[in-house]
């Protein structure tokens, strides 16, 4: 028997795709904060029941949430300072100042909680401690060793370290004690902040829609303490990484980097850190996008060595032992595929046997013929349907660049619209078979394409994006809950 589709997603409904990173705030970048729950106010006037972000954990420098140095930790920089004022653990300061120093001011803040904390308040922390450790303790050292050796992998690291050896380790956690205390600390800040965010979203009616990368970080805690899981070598370096061939990105594909799993040895203990870290997504989230679903089936394998993906070749994934492993830990499946790229015949067969719900984005759905599946007319009620992602170009964007032949036929499959892009787009979305639409808020801004997220397989100037208020136009709620009103996706108020 097929298993239950995510039963989230069973109703018609619609939502705004919006990582918190780019909330307004006067700091660099957004927070958890009163900006967030504003946004929340923003989402229930619009009839929307879902937000839709991406990754939530620490990134490198780039700031790309697809390259965490943790599955399990939250990003520090999500920390809403504000907040902490408003908790009396910080005294009131210069906004500028604090995003210079942000260590500093989280050291300020665990000051104050320890000298003024409540009762309910240390309560709350023990709890966090206790529930966290089996991956907080790695993450803390590991974060105050990469900031020892000057932010470089722990690769690189003297051999005692980077080899795990016990000694070593005790020894550097009696050295970075107080910086692991102030990791620690920040962690369970941002689980508090994360949390009344979550939970204010909630109690109005509308979920948190998260999303999971596939691969892991090279430079992350999870491979410094995991090396057994990855293909690496005996100096821990990958010895082939991921990535995808050529396709509508790029030319020459795409070499992410990240080093990829020894999956048979990870089935001998049932998935056992796969389940880890999905009970840790499904404790944060309500449902979760799988990003590069078509990995599970098959992955693209690219020696260490080549400079491109161009010489990589297709593995043999995990398939349905992977989601069996998941079924029978966990009894359910919320998640969405992100089933984009070079999809064949055996990912369709596996994601539709696990009733789990595609993707079908409309920028890529005037290529082709009528038999192109990302054409409403081809949607199915499973699907989740977006004008672009994160990865796309704005919609607006996106229009600008087409050539007269494609725009003509964008226009002739929309019904010539008067309305001025993106709303033509908006609108397929929205009157779309599919159960669920997604549109990215600068689209419903219209904004162009300086506003892109993000350009896959390019590391500068990427994840940067942030709105602000003032681009709001005061009838954008009304006028997103009155077509979600006219295509029977509008949530009640809230």
């Amino acid at each position: 028997m097929t298993p239950p589709a995510v039963s989230a997603l069973s109703k018609r409904q619609a939502g705004i795709l919006l990582h918190p990173t780019s909330l307004p705030g006067p700091y660099g970048c957004g927070a958890l904060g009163d900006q967030a729950f504003r946004f929340i106010d923003f989402l229930v006037a619009a009839g929307q029941s879902l937000w839709q972000m991406l990754p939530l954990g620490p990134t490198h420098g780039n700031g790309s949430p697809y390259q965490c140095l943790s599955v399990h930790a939250g990003n520090p920089r999500l920390i809403c300072f504000d907040r902490l004022v408003q908790c009396g653990w910080l005294e009131p300061g210069d906004a500028a100042a604090r995003e210079a120093s942000r260590d500093e001011t989280l050291a300020q803040a665990q000051a104050g909680f320890l000298a003024r904390a409540s009762a309910e308040e240390r309560a709350a922390f023990e709890i966090f401690m206790a529930a966290e450790q089996d991956w907080l303790a790695d993450y803390a050292l590991f974060q105050a060793l990469r900031a020892h050796h000057g932010g470089t992998d722990w690769a690189r690291w003297p051999t005692a370290l980077r080899d795990r050896e016990a000694a070593a380790l005790e020894k550097a956690r009696r050295k970075h004690r107080a910086a692991i205390e102030r990791i620690c600390f920040e962690q369970f800040v941002f689980h508090r902040q994360w949390s009344e965010v979550r939970a204010a979203a909630n109690r109005r009616g509308v979920l948190i829609f998260g999303d999971m990368p596939i691969f892991v970080a090279y430079d992350s805690v999870d491979v410094w303490v995991h090396r057994s899981l990855f293909e690496l070598d005996e100096a821990g370096q990958p010895t082939v990484v991921a990535g995808v061939p050529p396709d509508y990105f790029s030319a020459t594909g795409q070499r992410w980097g990240n080093p990829h799993y020894r999956w048979k040895l990870m089935e001998e203990d049932g998935f056992d850190w796969w389940m880890q870290r999905i009970e840790r997504q499904m404790r944060m989230f309500d449902l979760v996008r799988i990003d590069h679903f078509r990995g599970f089936e098959a992955y693209w394998e690219i020696p260490s060595d080549h400079p491109t993906a161009i010489g990589g070749h297709w593995v043999e994934g995990p398939g349905g032992r992977f989601f069996d492993a998941v079924l029978k830990r966990f009894g359910t499946l919320p998640f969405v595929a992100e089933d984009l790229g070079l999809i064949t015949p055996p990912v369709h067969a596996l994601r539709e046997h696990y009733g789990l719900p595609g993707m079908r984005i409309l920028q890529f759905a005037f290529d082709g013929g009528s038999d192109n599946p990302y054409l409403p007319h081809n949607h199915r009620s499973s699907a989740v349907v977006y004008t672009g992602t994160h990865d796309n170009d704005t919609t607006l964007g996106w229009h600008d660049a087409l050539d007269t032949a494609a725009r003509a036929r964008v226009h002739e499959y929309l019904g010539r619209p008067e309305e001025p892009m993106p709303w033509p787009l908006i609108r397929a979305a929205l009157a779309s078979v599919a159960d669920t639409a997604v549109i990215p808020l600068q689209d419903a801004l219209g904004l162009g394409a300086s506003c892109r997220m993000n350009i896959p397989g390019t590391t500068e100037n990427n994840w940067r994006w942030r709105f602000d208020w003032e681009q709001v136009p005061a009838d954008l709620a009304a006028r997103l809950r009155g077509l979600g009103e006219l295509y029977g996706r509008a949530a009640a108020p809230g």
